[in-house]
């Protein structure tokens, strides 16, 4: 009787921890994105225009010229802050999607400082008194905004997911509100910022590119060098284990996601105070659930934000190009780089599992 039954088809097995050198690991990485190009040749195609052409309007709309390069800066910034943000919870285990929100946050008290000290500053430059105040805003509402979904987990065990998503919607409403109402200038928007309150520029760019290329830094050196840094991998890895060595979980989870929404706020500063100069209810653009995406990617390698940030940039930047010189639909750029986040994403699974055909006698066996 055992002799008749049959393994399944396919089946899967999670891969060793080193099955797979970092040649072949990139190799699979490598190999997504150019599964990913050629499932975009199709939807050119079907538009009438030249595959070959759009990559090439992409590439030269992101590369092109030191205009297009600082554009795509300005893009890839605010990606990279905000993944810095995420990363610990993440490692934790944490799943802090309410970054949209801890962003808006931060965005809403910088504009607060800014709507009522500019009068005390002056002049048509930055004033570094001024920026730092609004920054500091920013890291504490930011934080606070995080850190009551992380209260409230640590305290009743609530499920985070949908706390911290529900949570985006609250401050969004707040900002529409002031925006529509108690400050709004024209037309349903607030007025741009003193120049006392812009973020100067340098090489080009605001400098807020120095400030989450720093960030880069402080979040690899903390998370892979502290001791919190270490409380964080350990409750990721098994809170059982975290609570047997005497950790305080709920204590580390508050402080970690108020770390977070610090982080993320002060992305929200750096974006309206570089970028925007003033504040809307969509200051946050989408980048606190991109940035999920630029985490995974890295595997909350710090480092590896950087260049996951840039490409996603490029891709931005690209596709905003394709639109307005080829004349493409929206559709068709967002199908773009659509396919190329899922083919990324997706080859991660190759890398962690191999697929496992069932042999010809029946009995199962691995196909390499």
């Amino acid at each position: 009787m055992d002799d008749q039954i049959k393994s399944p088809l396919l089946r899967l097995d999670k891969r060793s921890k080193d099955s797979l050198g970092p040649v072949s690991v990139w190799g699979i990485r490598l190999g997504s994105i150019v599964f990913a190009l050629l499932l975009g040749c199709i939807a050119i195609l079907l538009t009438g225009n030249s595959p070959i052409k759009a990559y090439g309007t992409m590439i030269n709309g992101a590369l092109g010229s030191a205009v297009y390069r600082q554009q795509t800066v300005k893009k890839a910034i605010p990606l990279l802050g905000c993944a810095l943000a995420i990363a610990p919870c993440f490692k934790m285990r944490f799943w802090n999607i309410g970054a949209e929100g801890q962003i808006t946050a931060g965005a809403l008290a910088a504009t607060f400082v800014a709507r009522l000290l500019s009068s005390s500053f002056p002049g048509d430059k930055p004033s570094l008194p001024l920026l730092l105040l609004m920054a500091l805003a920013a890291l504490l509402l930011g934080g606070l905004w995080g850190l009551i979904p992380g209260f409230f987990k640590a305290k009743w065990n609530t499920n985070e997911t949908l706390f911290t998503l529900m949570m985006n919607y609250i401050i969004i409403g707040v900002v529409a509100w002031l925006q529509a109402g108690p400050w709004e200038a024209r037309q349903g928007r607030i007025a741009q910022f003193a120049p006392a309150a812009q973020l100067p520029k340098v090489a080009g760019v605001h400098c807020g590119w120095i400030i989450v290329l720093a960030l880069v830094i402080l979040v690899h050196v903390y998370m892979k060098h502290t001791k919190h840094g270490y409380e964080i991998a350990v409750i990721g890895d098994s809170m059982r284990t975290a609570q047997y060595a005497g950790m305080n979980v709920g204590r580390i989870m508050m402080r970690t996601m108020f770390l977070s929404g610090a982080i993320s706020g002060l992305v929200g500063f750096i974006i309206c105070a570089g970028a925007n100069h003033t504040l809307a209810k969509e200051i946050a653009g989408g980048v606190g659930f991109t940035s999920i995406t630029v985490a995974w990617l890295s595997q909350l390698n710090a480092f590896a934000m950087i260049a996951i940030s840039l490409l996603l940039g490029v891709l931005s930047k690209g596709a905003d190009t394709l639109q307005t010189v080829m004349n493409v639909p929206v559709a068709i750029s967002d199908i773009i780089t659509g396919l190329l986040l899922f083919c990324m994403l997706g080859s991660e699974f190759f890398i962690n599992y191999r697929i496992i055909l069932r042999k010809k006698n029946g009995k199962g066996g691995a196909a390499q």
